[in-house]
């Protein structure tokens, strides 16, 4: 099967540039080799008559460059001073300084996101989301992971841009709720390296050096993190590494880039409330209370469970201007990842390895047709090889009517094609109102081979025994070798109205999808019916007001959102495949500067997120809030420089209260906590680093669960300084 789907896809590859190199032929009328790579602000400027529009450009909205008042859509921005402020070791600690965003820390490097979603766990988070870096997806469409933010370098990076809801007529498959796209560093010469040290034996090096030579430049940057873990025998050691090549001529623009990670961690799992007196850890609070008692909370029940985890990517940009109105821009990329982990939140407690290899290409070809009108024709190509194995190595259990069986669980591989064609128009109607249209037809092939036998037995075929020795199926469903294909078209359409040179009304309704993941078809139950999903599917619609002046940048939003084949698991562990659920709310972000050294950030979100239809077998009621979804968030910050030489951040986050389980029977309370953040120049070359997380020793549960008939919590870190240096040259 490898070997067939490499070959296909070497076929494919030629067609693809030759597909795009036509185009460029039959739209490229008199087109001068010696036109200037100035082309595409051209072409943006003549899109903007309001030669005055303040000047950020963004490109994760539309794949293009585009000024971020007339967007029609949604975009939030994680500036580069933010990163240096944060020097972050997680992702909730930059990412949850942005609106609408919510990312729970588990233990180590796991982690846990929602934008405008709930926290969506369990089989069916896999491509809730599309993390990004530079623009192209860090993981094959159909081989998601809910850890996944844990490989980009965002300690590093140059800006994060965030969109909140779909973004497939863009993107196509798994940006269904958002999508996350980290900027890396462009060459410059120079570079940097820091130190920062914080308790429970962490360390973390981390630098830069990069040197423009004209029209090639180089960069090199890499992040080392040794992290002894607040828990028990926990703990990771983590390596990203980035290396960036940049090529410019007077027609041609090439970046290439690397990224390489690598994760040995030792993972400490949930404390349930069902252990509490079991020989782990005794506790005499409330089973709901149990995240308040620090010392369960640093207990490791599971101290055999690890993730090793290991990912390289590659790809290389190349645009070329082929007149004043047109160019084109093609990214071979290619990618591996490799995983192993012990399921600690699952009763079974197995092992899952699970690897896939990536290559693919994206094209596009740019043609202002006139001075109102831009068109974007464009072609994705993918091919993926990947396999999972599932291995449980207790004995084998029979309890609630579930079978779970000592041995291989499951054994497949499965590649996978996706052909995806889309275009883009932008229409300048007048001076004020722009609008905007997309659509994009994504096919999805999977080619499935099952490396054990068939159906609902053991890995030998012989059945499952109950507790009577009496045969019984299995919980785990084993589909027979198939070839299934996914259609999906996804549409955006949007306006954007400028009310001055500084504030503009915009609106946007769209729709996102997310082809079933490997794991979704192939990883199933035995009260499944093989072959019942279907793509899961949101159509979206948004209204906001954008405000960017020189003391002030806002941006409000209203959303109202529905879901349809939604996939989770319940509080007992099983699969559902076809929840139907709503999703509203109001979010803000607002940054003023109050003095010319102080400034204050706010960003708030008021969302509703219900299931829409009933599951009886699983406690869901229609109107029932969805598990892990907090009606309420909020981030303040209050930025001050004291000093020409000293700067001082005050942020404030709140999480308001959620259930913990789809039937609303059990909830969390919620947190604030505060933190504070100081730089100290020594130098223009040299800075101090600080901060105290959690100043006020808040206890409080950075994840909160019910499954299985418990309490289960991950504690927040107690109050916590970290002590760093950077040094530029």
């Amino acid at each position: 099967m490898f070997r067939k789907s490499v070959k296909k896809l070497y076929s494919v590859f030629p067609i693809s540039l030759l597909v795009v190199a036509s185009w460029a032929e039959a739209f490229d009328l008199n087109a001068d080799a010696g036109q200037t790579n100035k082309t595409k602000e051209k072409m943006h400027a003549s899109s903007n008559s309001a030669s005055e529009l303040p000047d950020v450009i963004v490109v994760t909205g539309t794949r293009q460059a585009e000024n971020l008042l007339t967007l029609s859509g949604n975009l939030a921005r994680i500036s580069h001073e933010d990163i240096r402020t944060v020097n972050s070791v997680y992702p909730s600690d930059l990412l949850n300084r942005a609106t609408g965003v919510y990312v729970q820390a588990n233990n180590g490097m796991e982690s846990l996101p929602s934008l405008r979603s709930p926290v969506v766990t369990g089989p069916g988070a896999g491509g809730a989301f599309l993390f990004l870096e530079d623009g192209i997806a860090t993981r094959a469409a159909g081989f998601a992971n809910n850890n996944a933010l844990s490989e980009l370098n965002l300690a590093q990076a140059q800006e994060v841009d965030i969109v909140r809801g779909p973004a497939s007529a863009i993107y196509g498959s798994n940006a269904v709720h958002g999508v996350v796209n980290v900027i890396n560093r462009a060459v410059q010469d120079g570079g940097d390296i820091s130190l920062l040290l914080g308790p429970n034996e962490h360390y973390q090096v981390q630098g830069s050096v990069g040197n423009d030579f004209g029209d090639h430049g180089l960069i090199f940057n890499t992040q080392l993190i040794d992290n002894g873990g607040y828990r028990d025998n926990s703990g990771f050691t983590s390596a990203k590494v980035g290396l960036r090549h940049e090529y410019k001529d007077e027609q041609d623009a090439i970046t290439t880039s690397v990224s390489g990670f690598v994760l040995d961690q030792n993972t400490a799992g949930f404390i349930a409330s069902g252990d509490n007196g079991e020989g782990c850890f005794e506790s005499t609070y409330a089973d709901n209370r149990l995240f308040k008692d620090t010392q369960a909370m640093e207990k490791n029940c599971e101290e055999d469970s690890f993730r090793k985890w290991s990912s390289l990517r590659v790809a290389s940009k190349w645009q070329r201007t082929l007149s004043d109105a047109t160019y084109f821009v093609l990214t071979p990329y290619a990618r591996t990842n490799d995983m192993e982990f012990r399921q600690h939140y699952l009763p079974s407690e197995a092992i899952e390895e699970n690897s896939h290899s990536s290559i693919g290409l994206t094209s596009s070809y740019h043609w202002q047709f006139d001075p109102s009108l831009a068109l974007v024709l464009g072609a994705d190509v993918e091919w993926t090889s990947g396999e999972l194995t599932e291995t449980q190595q207790k004995a084998s259990t029979f309890s609630f009517g579930k079978a779970r069986q000592q041995g291989v669980h499951y054994d497949y591989e499965v590649d996978v094609v996706i052909l995806a064609p889309y275009v883009q128009a932008d229409w300048q109607y007048s001076q004020a109102l722009s609008m905007s249209a997309s659509v994009r037809f994504d096919s999805t092939h999977y080619d499935y081979e099952n490396r054990l036998a068939d159906g609902t037995t053991q890995a030998d075929g012989t059945p499952c025994v109950n507790g009577n020795n009496e045969p019984v199926a299995c919980l785990y469903q084993r589909p027979t070798d198939s070839k299934d294909d996914f259609d999906n078209v996804s549409s955006k359409v949007g306006f954007n109205y400028l009310l001055d040179e500084n504030v503009a009304l915009f609106a946007a309704w769209s729709q996102g999808f997310r082809a079933p993941q490997t794991t979704d078809l192939y990883r199933i139950q035995n009260q499944q019916e093989v072959g019942q999903i279907e793509s899961e599917k949101i159509t979206s619609q948004e209204l906001g007001l954008r405000g960017l002046a020189n003391n002030i940048n806002f941006e409000l939003v209203a959303f109202y959102m529905t879901k349809d084949h939604f996939f989770f698991r319940d509080g007992d562990g099983l699969n559902v495949t076809d929840a139907e659920t709503s999703h509203k709310g109001l979010e803000a972000g607002i940054d003023y500067s109050l003095l010319s050294n102080l400034s204050i950030a706010l960003n708030y979100t008021y969302a509703i997120h219900q299931y829409e239809s009933e599951h009886a077998n699983s406690g869901v009621r229609r109107g029932n809030d969805i598990d892990t979804a907090p009606r309420q968030l909020g981030n303040v910050r209050l930025a001050w420089q004291a000093t020409k030489d000293t700067s001082l951040e005050l942020e404030w986050a709140h999480v308001g209260s959620y259930y913990l389980d789809p039937s609303n029977d059990h909830e969390y309370e919620g947190h604030n906590l505060l933190q504070l953040r100081g730089q100290f120049a020594l130098s223009d070359k040299i800075r101090l680093l600080a901060r105290l997380e959690n100043v006020l020793d808040e206890r409080y549960a950075s994840r909160a669960d019910y499954a299985f008939g418990s309490y289960r919590y991950f504690g927040g870190q107690p109050r916590a300084i970290h002590l760093g240096i950077e040094a530029r040259f």
